[in-house]
């Protein structure tokens, strides 16, 4: 009975021993894979000057860029913890994203604090609400913000217009303050599957950080 339980445990370490080298390795593909791609979008006016693991699902690389672009900008890649089997149960439990967030200094810092986090509600009608809504009149509504600022002040316009416009990517946040990082956005992992969607999401954070900067010039 003990030898079958030795065996069974032994057999239990070398299965979660390969779990752990199969899915880190994973992880450590798909995060230098999502850095290649920025890499790329970057359109040779700058580039990765150096990258680390700060631990088994967080990528972090430092960018530099040409003048006028971004000055002290970082990448952080956060996976799901695949590696550690329970850990990766109550990420996917809890609904945990995978995500990119672009950080980063401005040539002017913001004279502001904002922060923005994108909702989206999504509702099915009922059955029998469907079938008396024959006459119901249905309004597609554009982008609502709800704000907890008391006064809206004019430098704040440029920002969110360039939010609300952008093209081709949902950031989940976005934050710019006076203090560095001047600058933070964050995008789901999933959509940027290759160099052309981060080509988009750079894009979309230069738009924002002009935005940022168009009340000083």
């Amino acid at each position: 009975m003990g030898r079958l339980i030795l065996i069974d445990a032994l057999a239990a370490v070398a299965v979660l021993a390969i779990w752990y080298y199969w899915l880190a390795r994973y992880n450590r593909r798909k995060g230098a894979a999502t850095l290649r791609w920025v890499e790329s979008a970057c359109s040779g006016r700058g580039g990765i000057v150096e990258a680390r693991w700060l631990d088994r699902c967080r990528l972090q690389a430092r960018l530099g860029f040409d003048s006028h672009w971004f000055e002290n900008a970082r990448v952080t890649v956060r996976l799901r913890p695949r590696p550690m089997p329970v850990e990766w149960l109550l990420s996917y439990w809890r609904k945990q994203r995978e995500t990119v967030t672009f950080e980063a200094d401005l040539d002017c810092a913001p004279g502001f604090h904002l922060e923005v986090v994108r909702h989206r509600w999504l509702t099915q009608k009922h059955t029998h609400i469907a079938r008396r809504s024959k006459n119901w009149a249905v309004l597609r509504p554009g982008p609502v913000v709800l704000t907890t600022r008391t006064r809206w002040t004019q430098e704040l316009t440029p920002v969110v217009n360039a939010l609300m416009t952008s093209p081709g990517h949902n950031l989940i946040s976005v934050r710019f303050r006076p203090t560095s990082p001047h600058l933070a956005a964050t995008v789901a992992l999933d959509a940027l599957s290759d160099e052309h969607a981060a080509a988009s999401f750079l894009g979309v954070v230069r738009d924002l950080a002009a935005g940022a900067s168009a009340h000083r010039q």
